[in-house]
């Protein structure tokens, strides 16, 4: 049972993201919670998520109890850049889930988690034990994975803080005319087409991402991006917004672009290109027990090394 005093800085919030915030829980484990009566405020139980506070209020939580997974684990290889008893860090192939879901319901992620580790924190529910944060399946690199529920809430409290910081090395279409720069748009979906983010949207959200150019190459750059927030796709939408998509960003960026490119090796290094030239490059996080600044890289993987060897090649011809 958790207790929280709303003060009037939190007036007119809606009860369940004030308890999503506080707590490092989801919006729908908030909810299902609300809905099954453990949420007091002011000694009476309210059961509506969208119960706005009105200030000076005593909230009483009761976290559900943890449920049995379901899922069974499989021998998938996972390349472990750091782990101990609370925490794994892990450098993620690309094509690889991370949690299960419809048409994905096997060998993800999560199924070589629990092979490799036994347990992991039950709070992300039974599809997500252990997920403090995720990558879309074509990005590669570094992840961040609690071990137990005190992990866990340290951790999505960090997230949440700002506290944790991400590095992520795009490859992208064309050259930003400047060296650096920050997006600043506010994202949330599409207004028609629901599997994809958008800056035009009808509930925007606050987004921040600031980019600087490492290296450039014929009709294409390397930028080291930094996202200030945590929304979904948020590098790959704020990057296409500029007119700068990744490279092989199969939502976001339009092949027929590619027909505009004078260089015909060009075009057809674009065209090869497997998937979504996004790497999680480099991690940065206080230990969620012993308080140590942690700080871990992960280099590029081959295949977006094989693509930048390639446009080196066009480059000195």
């Amino acid at each position: 049972m958790k207790r929280f005093f709303c003060s009037s800085n939190h007036v007119g919030k809606r009860l369940d993201i004030f308890l999503t915030e506080l707590t490092g829980l989801t919006r729908s484990q908030i909810k299902k919670a609300i809905d099954q009566g453990r949420v007091e405020v002011n000694d009476k139980i309210v059961t509506k998520a969208n119960y706005k506070l009105k200030g000076k209020e005593r909230v009483v939580f009761s976290p559900l109890p943890p449920v049995e997974l379901d899922i069974t684990p499989e021998p998938i290889p996972l390349d472990i850049i750091y782990e101990d008893e609370d925490l794994v860090v892990l450098n993620k192939p690309p094509g690889l889930v991370v949690h299960p879901a419809p048409g994905h319901l096997k060998g993800t992620l999560v199924h070589a988690l629990l092979y490799h580790c036994n347990h992991l924190s039950g709070i992300g529910g039974v599809k997500r034990p252990g997920i403090v944060h995720r990558l879309d399946k074509d990005t590669s690199g570094l992840m961040l994975v609690a071990k137990n529920d005190v992990a866990h809430q340290e951790l999505s409290q960090q997230f949440k803080e700002r506290i944790i910081k991400k590095q992520y090395l795009a490859l992208v279409f064309e050259i930003p005319k400047g060296k650096t720069g920050v997006i600043d748009f506010s994202l949330g979906r599409h207004p028609k087409e629901r599997k994809k983010i958008s800056i035009k949207t009808k509930n925007p959200r606050s987004a921040l991402t600031s980019w600087q150019r490492k290296e450039t190459f014929p009709h294409s750059a390397l930028l080291l991006c930094e996202p200030q927030t945590g929304r979904t796709h948020q590098i790959r939408v704020h990057l296409s917004s500029i007119g700068h998509p990744i490279l092989g960003d199969p939502i976001y960026f339009r092949k027929s672009k590619i027909k505009q490119i004078p260089l015909k090796k060009v075009r057809q290094i674009f065209q090869q290109i497997p998937r979504l030239m996004l790497h999680s490059w480099q991690l940065q996080f206080i230990h969620p027990v012993t308080k140590e600044d942690m700080k871990f890289e992960a280099p590029l993987p081959a295949d977006m090394k094989e693509v930048i060897n390639s446009l080196k090649q066009v480059a000195d011809a």
